[in-house]
């Protein structure tokens, strides 16, 4: 049988097959540790090797459009962001460098020399023009140069020490919260209208209202003052002095001990929101024709419950547990601070009160380069569980 020109024509019209979306994410992986590895061998920092790589996998082989414009908004946020934080420290009324240079004056040392002394001592010039202060700025984070801090400690491994204790509590939070909050949702939903569900969403509204440093500050007076269940002395800071970091059961005990009140601080400002979400969610779901065709075919409640509803109810989660991390890791900054829990939140109060410029811009940074990404993570996660997301884009594209 020959070809005719009609079929080669009716062959071109047919939509190209695309790959799946394991096969394009295992397609991207593979382009973005290609282009890490080129980009790492031509001297780039860290920094700028990751956000190359991710752009080219982005443009070259996942998802299309639909990644490419969430990367480049993610891009476009840290680097506004990293602008704004460089600008607005250097509005802070005074510095370490200009005190330490009157102090040295005051003792009788000519100021070019005490400027010069100070300058070399903090490794920072305040004489250094502003513009060019901001370049040599901007250029450091592309290489991944943070900066160091006032007292001679790399910016990035002072952060280090520091995130790993937001990280934990804030991630410990999220868990407990989330399943508590899963399980209530989907009683209030199954319980719709009854006295549990009108009593659990009149509790979850009114903590969903209360924000987490007011909520901290009314465990510590309720708890600590007027109950007086615990001494405010002894669990303050991450874990208690003469303890020895590492990975045995009495320093993991003690660590626990310590991020009891940040954590439950967390857990009580954020359980209301997803057992109202997951209601929401399940309620929505329990009316789909697939459920009623399940109850039809006489499957039982406990399975319809797990195979159909449950999983299409927690669907709407994903993009909100990865976007609410982002905010609760960027609101630790109070809490961290009443308890005076060492994460990267009380360390920029002290950084703050030191100005430590350099500090200050870099837990700044991270703090924003999390709350983007955990954003960007919700989108990417939600779009590859749900493809219509993924379409919808291409259409208005289109």
């Amino acid at each position: 049988m020959v070809a005719t020109d009609t079929d080669a024509e009716e062959a071109a019209t047919l939509p190209r097959r695309r790959y799946g979306g394991w096969s394009r994410l295992a397609a991207g992986a593979a382009v973005w540790l290609v282009s890490a590895v080129g980009s790492y061998l031509l001297g780039l920092g860290w920094i700028s090797t990751l956000l190359i790589a991710t752009f080219i996998a982005s443009v070259t082989c996942y998802w299309g459009s639909y990644l490419t414009k969430r990367v480049a908004r993610a891009v476009l946020a840290i680097a506004i962001v990293a602008t704004g934080v460089f600008f607005m420290v250097r509005l802070l009324p005074g510095n370490p460098v200009d005190v330490y240079i009157a102090k040295i004056v005051a003792e009788g040392v000519p100021y070019e020399q005490a400027a010069a002394q100070a300058a070399a001592f903090y490794s920072f010039d305040p004489g250094t023009p502003l513009w060019q202060q901001y370049l040599q700025y901007m250029w450091g984070l592309l290489n991944g140069d943070f900066g160091t801090t006032l007292t001679h400690v790399p910016v990035l491994e002072k952060i280090g020490g520091h995130l790993p204790w937001t990280l934990f509590s804030v991630g410990l939070a999220m868990i407990i919260s989330v399943s508590i909050g899963l399980l209530l949702g989907m009683i209030m939903a199954y319980r719709r209208g009854g006295v549990i569900d009108h009593s659990i969403s009149a509790i979850g509204s009114a903590l969903h209202a209360i924000p987490n440093y007011l909520m901290a500050l009314m465990i510590v007076v309720i708890g600590g003052v007027q109950l007086r269940l615990f001494t405010l002395a002894d669990i303050r800071g991450t874990y208690s002095a003469g303890q020895t970091p590492g990975l045995n059961m009495e320093f993991i005990q003690d660590a626990m001990y310590h991020a009891t009140l940040p954590v439950l601080a967390y857990v009580l400002t954020t359980v209301g929101t997803w057992a109202l979400i997951m209601k929401a969610s399940t309620t929505q779901a329990l009316g789909e024709d697939y459920v009623m065709v399940a109850r039809a075919r006489g499957l039982g409640g406990g399975r319809i419950g797990s195979m159909y509803v449950g999983r299409n109810a927690v669907l709407p989660l994903v993009a909100q547990i990865a976007t609410q991390a982002g905010f609760v890791v960027g609101g630790a900054i109070f809490v961290e601070i009443i308890f005076a829990y060492n994460g990267v939140g009380y360390t920029l109060y002290r950084a703050i009160n030191d100005r430590d410029y350099a500090l200050i811009q870099g837990l700044l940074l991270v703090i924003t380069i999390t709350v983007v990404f955990a954003n960007l993570l919700a989108d990417l996660s939600y779009g590859l569980l749900d493809p219509r997301i993924r379409t919808a884009g291409k259409e208005e594209e289109s």
